[in-house]
């Protein structure tokens, strides 16, 4: 790996999207320290560590940045809320779901109106924030130099301007970086948290040799589910097809076997971040309306049981519906009957179709209860534990950690392919 790394420094177009990625990393993570104007910061960090679980969980998509009440506090969760809305009106909207097949002029007004949307879901969130934070929850007592109204208009603005530059940063990396820019700044998010729940771990009993036993056993058992998640990940249901001889002019054509390879986890990442998403928007509104029984709603679906089947649920359905939305049996199999290709004992056409969808159906479920499982259990452990390191380390976590680097490292190994270098993946 090392000198696939040296490798990838060695082109210089890639060297200048890894550095220009790592550029802007560097700047989010600078943004989620800078307090927002006229907050007292001592004040409001001390309130903040008595909040609830729900708090504490969105805390952690921000790297840290609503502890600290940055510019970054809202996060990339309002776009990727937008983002998911925007996939569902895909099947109920017609419009929508005809500019999705456009092409390239179709995906620009989908990006458009996803980003309207991110403003709009900023900007109630940044006025939930503010209420929350003054209320006497939190009773943090903003700067008193200018009227209360121009200070509240300013720390509003202040928010919705953070999560637009957020948004543009995202863009920016997948653009003219290497990797998807908002997994990437998720993935930073995570694990700028992982240092820091270490000492927290070592330091959760009063026998220190104990703590540190503790995290060492963690760090293990983390490190052996690793190869684990990387085989599914990588695993594959792989179709057999056929082509037919024909004459084209002189030359005789097909004849060779190939296959069409259907990934286990085709959907990545994705159905544990929108479930994640779906789950602590609840919080969200909690923190919008600061209203007592939304707030004892919000952490019940933030942690517990209700947590566990919910997040299981989520992830299946988002497993299968992302996997439909990137998948289309019916085009490949028109393709396959247009290039002259079979399935061996599947008859073209629709028979050919549903052969696809069952299989792809059949590959699917395992793979969203696979990662559904991974996501969970590790929460049900920091439940009875309170261990920070795992919270850190928690299913989704480490998933969308493990995602985000396989799908970065498969781009720069493309990247390197095409100068003749040897990729990650030898």
């Amino acid at each position: 790996m090392l000198s696939s790394i040296i490798d990838a420094f060695k082109v210089p177009e890639l060297r200048k999207k890894i550095l220009f990625t790592l550029a802007i990393l560097a700047l989010y993570r600078f943004g989620a320290y800078v307090p927002v104007p006229g907050i007292p910061f001592n004040e409001f960090a001390n309130s903040f560590q008595d909040s609830g679980v729900s708090m504490t969980m969105l805390d952690l998509f921000t790297g840290g940045a609503l502890s600290n009440f940055s510019v970054f506090s809202l996060g990339i969760m309002p776009y990727i809320t937008a983002s998911i809305i925007m996939q569902l009106m895909q099947g109920v909207i017609p419009a929508i779901g005809r500019w999705a097949k456009e092409g390239e002029t179709g995906r620009r007004k989908i990006t458009q109106i996803t980003r309207y949307l991110t403003l709009g879901l900023g900007l109630i969130n940044a006025i939930g924030y503010l209420l929350l934070f003054k209320s006497p929850q939190y009773g943090v007592v903003f700067s008193t130099e200018v009227p209360e109204i121009l200070t509240d208009i300013l720390v509003v603005f202040t928010l919705v301007a953070g999560t637009a530059f957020i948004m543009w940063m995202g863009e920016l990396i997948t653009q003219r970086g290497i990797g998807n820019g908002m997994s990437l700044i998720i993935f930073v998010s995570i694990v700028s948290r992982v240092p820091s729940a270490i000492f927290s771990s070592m330091n959760l009993t009063a026998d220190t040799t104990m703590g540190v036993a503790i995290t060492v056993v963690t760090l293990l058992v983390v490190l052996a589910c690793i190869p684990a998640i990387i085989f599914v990940e990588r695993a594959q249901r792989r179709i057999p097809v056929n082509y037919a001889k024909r004459v084209q002019g002189r030359k005789m054509m097909g004849g060779q076997s190939t296959y069409i390879p259907l990934k286990v986890n085709a959907a990545g990442v994705i159905p544990i971040i929108f479930a994640s998403c779906l789950i602590y928007f609840p919080a969200q509104l909690a923190a919008l309306f600061n209203v007592g029984w939304l707030t004892a709603v919000a952490d019940a679906i933030s942690t517990g049981w209700v947590n566990w089947i919910l997040t299981v649920l989520l992830i299946v359905f988002f497993a299968y519906f992302y996997t439909s939305m990137v998948f289309n049996p019916e085009e490949t199999a028109d393709n396959l009957r247009k290039q002259g290709g079979f399935i061996p004992g599947v008859r073209p056409g629709t028979a050919t179709v549903t052969y696809i969808k069952n299989v792809l159906h059949r590959v699917t479920l395992p793979g969203g209860i696979f990662i559904a499982a991974i996501a969970v259990v590790p929460t049900i452990i920091f439940y009875f534990t309170g261990n920070t390191l795992i919270q850190a380390f928690g299913g989704t976590s480490i998933l969308i950690m493990i995602g985000v680097a396989l799908d970065t490292m498969n781009k720069v190994e493309s990247q390197l392919k095409m100068h003749n270098y040897e990729g990650f993946f030898k």
